[in-house]
């Protein structure tokens, strides 16, 4: 059978076709009409009709920006603001008249760096996504392990520092708040004064106050880190989002980390993804 991966993310819709030897056979991206979740689900399902043309028997999984609720089968935890509280898995199934398995961005990330990418070789994984948002994943022996109420590995909103930062979330100091893009864009603005990019700020880090910008994010990294392994204790972590291309993540990042870990021994690998922003569909692909 072949496999159909769909990924929604915020400002593109990828779809990916797999033959049984996850060979692929057909690919297309189109751009996401933000803010209208009418238009999305039209755009899906023209997506999955054009790149299904040929083909009748195949699976299809799809790959969202937040959680389904166990509870009320709605989507929940979500930063496309226009799909929270939505039926988005009965409603495409209706539109396509097909069944369909949907997970979050990172638990298909984790469950494609887990079967295809930098941490085929470990048994347990965890997922990272560090972006425009803090979320998680947590693959295995090759499978997903989602938790009782789908919001296993989300590890952005732990509490990092109580009474901090206010998050969208309702609760404060989370750790997504701390790391993402935008919180570490935030910072260096109110450090520096100086309203910057990432990589605008990462082309320049020398000086006392970016140093000191340096050193709290390295710090607010291994905290939030260190704690993911004292609970799950991983036999790898896989970064991705667009902060895994930071080099200093991966040396000085490490070791922050290694520090924090309540155990004598820590060599646990903290591993650059190796399928980048296809990550996502090729995990999509692979939930069936």
């Amino acid at each position: 059978m072949y496999k159909l991966g769909v990924d929604l993310g915020g400002t593109k819709i990828e779809a990916i076709l797999l033959d049984d030897s996850l060979y692929v056979l057909e690919r297309k991206r189109v751009p996401t009409p933000q803010e209208n979740y009418h238009k999305i689900i039209d755009t899906i399902s023209n997506l999955v009709s054009e790149i299904t043309s040929d083909v009748s028997d195949f699976s299809l999984g799809i790959c969202t920006p937040g959680a389904i609720s166990k509870q009320t089968g709605l989507i929940k935890n979500s930063n496309t603001q226009c799909l929270i509280g939505k039926p988005l898995k009965e409603d495409l199934e209706e539109k396509l008249h097909k069944k369909i398995s949907m997970e979050n961005d990172a638990n298909c990330f984790v469950m494609a760096e887990s079967k295809l990418g930098a941490a085929k070789k470990f048994a347990s994984v965890f997922g990272v996504i560090m972006g425009t948002g803090v979320g998680g994943g947590i693959s295995i022996n090759g499978k997903l392990h989602s938790g009782r109420t789908n919001i296993a590995g989300e590890w952005g909103h732990h509490t990092l520092h109580r009474n901090g930062n206010p998050c969208y979330c309702g609760k404060t100091g989370c750790v997504e708040t701390y790391i993402s893009g935008p919180a570490l864009e935030k910072r260096w603005e109110i450090m520096t004064g100086e309203k910057k990019s990432m990589p605008e700020i990462l082309s320049n880090i020398d000086g006392d106050v970016a140093q000191k910008w340096k050193n709290e994010f390295l710090e607010n990294f291994g905290f939030g880190l260190a704690n993911v392994i004292d609970i799950l204790d991983p036999d790898a972590i896989v970064l991705g989002g667009g902060l895994s291309n930071i080099d200093f993540l991966y040396t000085e990042g490490k070791k922050s980390v290694y520090e924090k870990v309540f155990s004598d021994l820590v060599d646990t690998p903290i591993l650059k993804n190796k399928l980048g922003d296809s990550a996502g569909v090729y995990g999509a692909a692979l939930l069936n």
